[in-house]
């Protein structure tokens, strides 16, 4: 079982800056990439950023440029930081993690964090 636990979230002023943290624990053999989504009340859950074990990363064209995805592959975490925010941003902001439970068992397994809010007032 792997948990993932998200921390970071809070109330931030147009233009400002906020970081995300996120971490993983459980039983695993390996945590593969790792991701940022984002959901906004009365939308779907939109990709904002994911990394792999060998750090490539990838943007949403929304946020390209303002928030930098990145990972501590030693303690299993991963980190967004958000710069330049707009009130566009304000969502629950989910961490998402692909992992492998044992050597022997080739499947990438999904998991999800309880997402943390971010609110960005103008």
């Amino acid at each position: 079982q792997v948990q993932l636990v998200e921390s970071g979230g809070g109330l931030v002023q147009a233009g400002g800056s906020l970081r995300l943290s996120c971490a993983a624990s459980g039983i695993f053999f390996s945590i593969n990439t790792m991701g940022w989504y984002r959901q906004a009340p009365g939308t779907q859950r939109e990709l904002v950023a994911t990394i792999t074990t060998g750090d490539s990363t990838n943007y949403s064209d929304s946020v390209r440029g303002r928030f930098t995805v990145s990972r501590d592959t030693a303690k299993n975490t991963v980190y967004l930081q958000m710069s330049s925010l707009q009130s566009e941003d304000t969502a629950v902001y989910y961490c998402n993690a692909a992992y492998r439970r044992s050597a022997w068992d080739y499947r990438n397994r999904e998991v999800w964090g309880q997402g943390t809010l971010v609110t960005v007032s103008s």
